[in-house]
């Protein structure tokens, strides 16, 4: 496992230090989740992005074209 040492300013890391209490998670595990979380949703909205104009083509116009036909 890598290590990330990151800076934060004195309100986010109070934030972090109440959520993670609330959570009983540490703040690495909380943050792990974040990042987790984020860097999915940006790869969805990257391959989203790529595949919109083959949907277009395809007749799709909405997301919720696309869904109907393939959920």
């Amino acid at each position: 496992m890598a290590t990330l040492t990151i800076r934060l300013d004195d309100q986010l890391e109070k934030q972090l230090s109440k959520l993670a209490k609330e959570k009983n998670r540490t703040k690495s595990e909380l943050v792990r989740d974040i990042l987790r979380r984020y860097t999915t949703a940006e790869l969805f909205s990257v391959a989203r992005k790529r595949l919109q104009p083959y949907a277009e083509k395809a007749g799709y116009l909405t997301d919720e074209e696309f869904f109907r036909d393939f959920s």
